[in-house]
């Protein structure tokens, strides 16, 4: 997801880390709401994009989105399929027919099975998240397509694990170059609100008592949608009763960079605000950043949902373009740095990508540690690469460690202290 408006902002080689060292000077942040579903909480990206032949779904025959950077940790899943097709190094795979490098089956999990999303939704409530964020693309909501028919089922199966767990979820819309917002009225009236009634769901996240929906993809630079446009979205939202969040460009208050300008107004309007930060870094013009952000949401009255990530890569995706390991995810020394600069910020609320998020390696549900784990004479990132090994659930456990400093359940501290094996 978002790939095409990501922003490398430091050298993928020698990257610097700033760890708040000692003690820090806490800021106390000044949200516009008090805590509910979204607000005070730890959300994440889930995509629910996976298909698999045979799967039940729409597309009958097909895997979907499998130009996997990491492999799944598959050893939890009831349903697999096997004979996968995936990309490597930038083009597509013969079917693999092998097996994992410690003899398994190499099989791959649907997102359109209900025991998929079940038990994804089991983790994040073993692991202390508390909400997800559904993604929804705006060119996969044509009535009558197989891709609306498949995006409607893996909701109603969202809908299903978040009531039977106690999470709960929203609905982020992805506009990325999308001009016809009016497609997105049409799909909140007519299905989200209508056919599937998600927002009937106890599991629908409200805040101020208002269901909420984010819209991702809107102010970035080429996009058709005008700042006029991106406006009338919001107020229509929010006159359905909606709280809306902006998932908006890193560089958004300047204007500069993967960022459109005229957009102020469209800004204010919003209840939330959450930069897309995949491809920064947490070095020197990090916390500057991240404090910029919170005092432009704290002045207009606006909530301040900062994005983090554990890493990212795109080799498998892009070949030679794209480096095997391209943010290293540095045994989780990178993702507990954000998690600190918010800390420090006063910030209690997060938006994490992604919970799933193969494609990209961004996800942080469990994944293959090593080699043992993945197609036998394959590449993926493991969680390894940088040498020190941790066990696939880590970076579950390192999110709910960050969410326990951020509300202050366990006190600052500027190194994680995630264990990287537990139960061994």
């Amino acid at each position: 997801m978002k790939n095409n408006f990501i922003l490398i902002l430091a050298c993928i080689a020698g990257i610097t880390v700033s760890c708040n060292k000692g003690t820090p000077v806490i800021v106390k942040s000044n949200p516009a709401s008090s805590t509910g579903d979204v607000v005070g909480k730890i959300t994440v990206g889930y995509q629910g994009w996976f298909n698999a032949p045979n799967d039940g779904s729409p597309y009958v025959d097909e895997w979907r989105h499998t130009n996997l950077e990491m492999w799944p940790d598959t050893r939890e899943y009831t349903k697999l399929y096997g004979n996968v097709q995936f990309a490597q190094e930038g083009n597509d795979a013969p079917v693999f027919t092998g097996t994992l490098g410690n003899g398994q089956p190499a099989k791959m999990f649907s997102s359109y099975d209900q025991s998929t999303v079940s038990l994804h939704f089991k983790w994040m409530q073993q692991y202390g998240i508390d909400c997800a964020a559904l993604q929804r693309f705006a060119n996969e909501i044509t009535p009558g397509s197989p891709d609306k028919a498949n995006r409607d089922a893996v909701a109603q199966r969202v809908r299903i694990a978040a009531e039977a767990t106690n999470r709960k979820f929203y609905i982020m819309y992805d506009a990325s170059g999308w001009g016809d917002l009016n497609e997105l009225k049409t799909d909140w009236t007519n299905t989200i609100t209508g056919s599937l009634n998600l927002l009937s769901s106890t599991a629908y996240a409200k805040q101020n008592n208002k269901p909420v929906v984010c819209i991702y993809g809107l102010a970035y630079n080429g996009h058709p949608a005008t700042p006029a446009k991106a406006l009338d979205l919001v107020n229509w939202f929010k006159s359905k009763g909606c709280y809306v969040i902006g998932s908006l460009p890193g560089e958004w208050r300047g204007g500069f960079g993967d960022a459109a300008p005229g957009y102020t107004n469209f800004y204010k309007a919003l209840n939330m605000i959450s930069a897309w930060a995949v491809g920064r870094v947490p070095d020197d013009s990090y916390r500057p950043w991240v404090e910029g952000d919170r005092d432009f949401c704290n002045a207009n009255h606006i909530d301040y949902q900062p994005c983090i990530y554990p890493g990212t890569a795109f080799h498998n995706s892009n070949g030679s373009d794209s480096p095997k390991n391209g943010i290293p995810r540095a045994h989780g020394d990178f993702m507990w740095a954000q998690f600190a600069t918010l800390k420090n910020a006063g910030v209690r609320s997060a938006y994490v990508a992604m919970f799933d998020e193969l494609n990209e390696a961004t996800s942080i549900f469990k994944v293959a540690e090593d080699n043992s784990m993945i197609p036998k004479g394959q590449y993926f990132l493991t969680l390894d690469a940088d040498g020190t090994h941790v066990s696939s659930d880590f970076y579950l456990r390192l999110v709910q460690d960050g969410a326990k400093m951020l509300n202050g359940t366990i006190p600052y501290t500027a190194k994680e202290p995630t264990p990287f094996i537990v139960g061994k």
